[in-house]
């Protein structure tokens, strides 16, 4: 299998159900994988932008895993690309580092699917939220080779041990469906 790099975007994965279930269960299936805890560490969000850089160069498949916060990847997920995919380096005359490298989107969201639709509460299907990945990719002459989505996985329904159960559930076929799309790449 190709070499891949799994970025894990949650700001606190210690108080993760949802997030730490898929990761733990493709560290499980996929132990040669790289994965990068952001919030484990760059607490306080200063980027060693070299080591990360060289991660990348290694990589032939990056999985950016997180979940969505305000309709968005978390703020750590989002300043590690600020400060890494720097002109020079991902784009730009001589940036073409990441040129050919895959990147799949692993992520989750707390309101169950049903309400990413046009006619529920979000007003939007998800893929509406995914143009900036896709134009990262076209910009760094990526390829974007898809994502994994589990929704109704929010802190606030696991209030029992039965839920917190359903969600590792959920979460684990997460996981499984991602190292399916990876064997596929």
């Amino acid at each position: 299998m190709k070499k891949v790099l799994v970025i894990s975007g949650h700001t606190d994965l210690a108080t993760s159900v949802a997030n730490k279930t898929i990761l733990d269960t493709i560290g499980q299936y996929l132990p040669e994988t790289e994965i990068v805890k952001l919030d484990t560490l760059y607490p306080d969000f200063k980027i060693d932008v070299d080591a990360e850089q060289q991660r990348l160069l290694k990589a032939d498949i990056i999985v950016l895993q997180f979940p969505i916060f305000w309709y968005s990847a978390p703020s750590i997920l989002e300043r590690w690309m600020e400060e890494t995919f720097r002109h020079g380096f991902s784009h730009g005359s001589t940036g073409n580092k990441l040129k050919g490298k895959k990147m799949i989107l692993s992520f989750t969201t707390g309101a169950p699917q049903e309400m990413y639709s046009h006619k529920g509460a979000m007003g939007y299907t998800i893929e509406e939220f995914l143009p900036c990945y896709k134009a990262t990719c076209n910009l760094c002459q990526m390829e974007f080779a898809g994502y994994i989505y589990t929704g109704g996985v929010s802190y606030g329904t696991r209030t029992t041990p039965e839920l917190i159960e359903q969600q590792k559930v959920k979460s684990v076929e997460h996981a499984k469906k991602l190292i399916k799309l990876l064997e596929t790449l």
